[in-house]
């Protein structure tokens, strides 16, 4: 009976062995960058295959195929809408697992951090909030936070508080905004330029400017509230 028992985990193998071959579906349907940027896209709002084949700059053809594949690994979820077929993701914790895994490439790939600072070259200059410090702020009232993203991300999701300027309104917004405050602008996270270009636009005009790092994902994430 004892012999019986010690050869049983080695006559599972084939088993676990498959477990593990289901868990590579969702790595290996990870494993793209323009499938990761649609999983990023889809982390601020839901989208139809268009808006995403728009927003990443792909053929409609190849967005419907990486979509697909993540749908296949049950990273992504669709319905119809009319003529339509509109995405999201298909848990909260697909966008945690999207941030763990750029959590490990920051921390392990010196190459990141490069790569980052060719992509936001202006990013050093600006004074960066946390969400402790931007939460503290707005209970005070001594700061106007704006949300620079696409109308469609804000209205999907924003942090309490938020004023949303899209970054291509914001030229013919500036002289609406607060004077005696610090205005703090976000947009889709560390990964995104339209914060960076809203505070050079305020920055040329002389307001007091910061920049908080987080997009919604990551503020959800922390456990923090979302409003819409």
């Amino acid at each position: 009976m004892r012999e019986a028992k010690r050869a049983n985990p080695r006559g599972r193998r084939t088993e676990k062995l498959h477990l593990y071959a289901l868990f590579t579906q969702v790595a290996a349907a990870m494993a793209n960058p323009h499938r990761l940027e649609l999983l990023d896209l889809l982390a601020q709002a839901p989208r139809t295959v268009e808006e995403l084949a728009s927003e990443a700059h792909m053929t409609m053809a190849n967005t419907s195929q990486h979509l697909q594949r993540l749908k296949r690994a049950r990273l992504v979820l669709d319905e119809r809408e009319g003529v339509h077929i509109r995405y999201r993701l298909a848990s909260p914790a697909v966008a945690r697992l999207w941030l763990e895994l750029r959590g490990v490439g920051e921390q392990q790939l010196a190459e990141v951090e490069r790569a980052l600072d060719a992509y936001r070259h202006r990013r050093h200059e600006f004074e960066t909030i946390t969400p402790e410090q931007l939460m503290q702020r707005l209970e005070k009232g001594g700061v106007t936070l704006l949300d620079v993203r696409p109308r469609a991300e804000y209205e999907a999701g924003h942090i309490p508080g938020a004023l949303s300027v899209p970054i291509d309104d914001l030229p013919h917004r500036l002289d609406d905004l607060p004077r005696d405050t610090k205005i703090v602008a976000y947009c889709r996270g560390p990964y995104c330029v339209y914060a960076d270009l809203a505070l050079e636009q305020l920055a040329r005009r002389g307001r007091d400017v910061a920049r908080l790092e987080e997009g919604v994902a990551e503020w959800q994430v922390a456990g923090h509230p979302l409003a819409v």
